[in-house]
């Protein structure tokens, strides 16, 4: 998903539905219109409308954090080129599907990007196509250690506490459905067994989570009341994770910083933490390389940026900090670490 140029900052209206969207993608027009102060019609005539230009679209992440925080393999890039070629090689990187995230800077020859990778390995993009590439200049790839934070966890801060709190999925909790024979199912996230019908409504919802029950049901050849069951089961399990896709420009957060922090080892821990739970970060992440913690963050303008960097950081043992401005989100794809098995 490339963010194109745009001026148009939606109505606090619509900011709120989004954020609402954020606490739980599938909410029914007529919850949140109960806890927003709406009517169940100008929720489904708003919500209709974003969805149908292109603002705002709900998909399905396969999981919302790694167990524990790991990561299963994911490098983050730090690539400058010649100037001139700089749209050749973000196209190139765009075509890949082990390319989830690019991001090009103000500086004009750097990109940043995410590159999935089995942790360990001698990526080849790394280690010989990049580097062979005449129009790349240099090239710094960290590991991702730990997750502090994922885009998905991210809330627009429009929304009172008890509203977050109310809007929340509230789906209760069922029994698994019946197994079924021996190895109908396959591993699914943290090695859970997903059988057909399961994997089928995912697949379903991961480009528009917001498929009526009555529609996948449709779809799966399957009852509404079963669709709803497994559902069910799929939330309590922390499978059913949803992520909204938005430019942040339409919330009113026209600047994104990328943060490369070096932190005391001792720590850096709780520096990740107080991170993850600053208002305006997106992305947290504790990594290898000199900059060993890496952040990704929304400001209103340059002035809440500075002021995070001048006071937000201070006292959380940051011993340097370089800070990147994001000119242009050329892909963000739902997912940036694969989930990690507990086998």
């Amino acid at each position: 998903m490339a963010y194109e140029s745009t001026n148009s900052v939606l109505s606090l209206t619509d900011q709120r539905l989004v954020a609402a969207l954020q606490c739980d993608g599938r909410v029914s027009a007529e919850r949140a219109a109960g806890v927003l102060g709406l009517s169940p019609a100008t929720v489904r005539r708003r919500l209709h409308a974003l969805g149908a230009d292109g603002t705002v679209r709900v998909v399905i992440s396969p999981v919302a954090r790694p167990r524990n925080g790991g990561s299963a393999g994911a490098l983050f890039l730090r690539i400058r080129v010649l100037r001139g070629k700089l749209d050749t090689i973000v196209a190139a990187l765009a075509a890949r599907e082990d390319i989830p995230f690019i991001d090009v800077t103000t500086s004009g020859d750097e990109i940043f990007a995410v590159a999935r990778t089995e942790p360990g390995s001698r990526d080849q993009l790394v280690f010989r196509q990049l580097p062979s590439t005449q129009a790349v200049t240099s090239l710094e790839s960290a590991t991702i250690l730990h997750v502090f934070r994922l885009t998905s966890e991210w809330r627009h801060q429009v929304l009172t506490e008890p509203e977050r709190a109310a809007l929340g999925p509230n789906e209760p909790a069922p029994e698994p459905p019946a197994s079924g024979p021996a190895g109908s199912g396959s591993p699914g996230p943290y090695g859970v067994d997903t059988d057909a019908l399961e994997q089928s409504l995912l697949d379903a919802l991961a480009p528009d989570a917001r498929l009526t029950a009555a529609a996948l049901a449709a779809r799966a050849g399957h009852s509404e009341s079963t669709v709803r069951r497994r559902l069910a089961h799929l939330a309590a399990q922390g499978r059913l994770v949803t992520q909204v896709l938005v430019d942040p420009r339409c919330l009113g957060l026209p600047i994104e910083a990328k943060l490369l922090l070096q932190v005391a080892p001792d720590h850096l821990a709780a520096t990740g933490r107080a991170l993850a739970e600053h208002a305006s970060v997106h992305g947290a992440f504790a990594t290898s390389g000199p900059s060993n913690l890496h952040a990704a963050a929304y400001f209103p303008d340059l002035a809440a940026l500075y002021g995070f960097l001048s006071h937000d950081l201070a006292g959380l043992g940051i011993t340097q900090v370089e800070t990147a401005i994001v000119s242009r989100a050329a892909k963000r794809s739902p997912q940036l670490v694969q989930p990690v098995s507990s086998r």
